[in-house]
C-alpha cells in the first residue's frame, strides 16, 4: 500500500511539473517584449503632434526623432516589416522612437496624414520637415533615411 501510495504522488506531481513548464512557455509566447510602441490618438496627441490645441501642425513634441509607421493587422507587406522595425528600435534605442499606428483602430491619425496605402512610414526629424515613405523598404534602406534624414550621420548613397 506504500509503495502505491509513493507512485500516486510521484505521478502527481510529474504532472504537475510538467503542466507548470508548459503552462510558462505557453506565457512567454504571449508576452512578446517589443521595441515599437503602439500609439493610440491620445498618445499621439500628447507625445507627437498636438493638432487639436495648436496652429502648427508641425509642430513636434518628442525630444528625439521619430517614425510612425501606419499599418493593419491584415497587410502582408506590414508584416513583413514589422520585425524589420523591430530590430531597427533595437538598434537605435537610444537614438530615435518608433511608433506603429494601426489604421483599422486609428482611422482619424490615418486620415490626419492622409494615408492611403500600407505601410507607410513617417519620418520626423527634430529640426526638418517629416518626409513620408509608401511601402516596403529593405533595411539597409531604411538605415540609410535614419542615418541621413534622421540623425544626420552620414551622407546618402
Amino acid at each position: 500500500m506504500e509503495n502505491t501510495i509513493k507512485i500516486i504522488f510521484l505521478i502527481v506531481l510529474t504532472i504537475i511539473i510538467i503542466y507548470n513548464l508548459f503552462h510558462k512557455k505557453q506565457i512567454n509566447k504571449k508576452t512578446k517584449i517589443t521595441r515599437t510602441t503602439e500609439l493610440t490618438q491620445e498618445e499621439f496627441l500628447k507625445n507627437i503632434i498636438n493638432h487639436k490645441h495648436t496652429l502648427d501642425k508641425r509642430l513636434y513634441l518628442g525630444n528625439r526623432p521619430a517614425i510612425l509607421d501606419f499599418y493593419a493587422n491584415w497587410c502582408p507587406p506590414c508584416k513583413v516589416l514589422a520585425p524589420i522595425l523591430e530590430e531597427l528600435a533595437e538598434e537605435y534605442q537610444e537614438e530615435l522612437i518608433i511608433y506603429k499606428i494601426n489604421t483599422e483602430t486609428e482611422k482619424e491619425l490615418a486620415t490626419l496624414f492622409q494615408i492611403r496605402s500600407i505601410p507607410t512610414l513617417v519620418f520626423i526629424p527634430m529640426d526638418k520637415q517629416p518626409q513620408v515613405i509608401s511601402g516596403l523598404l529593405p533595411k539597409d534602406q531604411l538605415k540609410n533615411l535614419i542615418d541621413h534624414f534622421l540623425l544626420n550621420k552620414i551622407q546618402p548613397k
